[in-house]
């Protein structure tokens, strides 16, 4: 019996390991949208992440290895992730804003994710690519727009 609780612990701190590592590839993307006076930032990065991870480690508890089950688990979580990027859309005066806010909430949750299913470099690329799109991005936009806005 003391070596099947040994193995519980183990996996347990195999799940708060996993938890933690979806919360911290987050944290750049929050603080580069916090950086930015986004309304989103620090906090909501990470958590969702985090919360994506959490429901599908409790989700491989329960289906274990059933591919159907856990893509219908992520199909959902995806969907709900969606609705909150959602909120980060606002349209005025002919103009959007918010949407890489919106696609960026959408990826740490697909961040959160892959951390749960082990598939850390997924993860890593996720976070890495976001980051880069929201910081060296930009840069480059300001860079090319005003050389195609004078040849017009």
């Amino acid at each position: 019996m003391k070596f099947l609780t040994s193995i519980q612990e183990l996996i347990s701190y195999s799940d708060l390991a996993r938890l933690l590592i979806a919360f911290v590839l987050a944290l750049p993307v929050g603080w580069e949208r916090e950086k930015e006076t986004r309304s989103i930032g620090m906090r909501t990065f990470p958590l969702v992440s985090l919360a994506s991870c959490g429901y599908m480690l409790i989700g491989q508890s329960i289906v274990g290895d059933d591919p159907e089950a856990l893509a219908k688990i992520l199909y959902g979580l995806m969907t709900g992730i969606g609705f909150i990027g959602g909120g980060a859309v606002l349209k005025e005066n002919g103009s959007v804003h918010g949407t890489a806010t919106a696609a960026s909430i959408w990826n740490t949750g697909a961040i959160g994710a892959a951390v749960a299913f082990q598939r850390y470099e997924i993860a890593i690329a996720l976070a890495i690519v976001n980051f880069g799109a929201l910081r060296i991005v930009p840069t480059l936009k300001k860079k090319i727009i005003p050389l195609d806005k004078a040849k017009n």
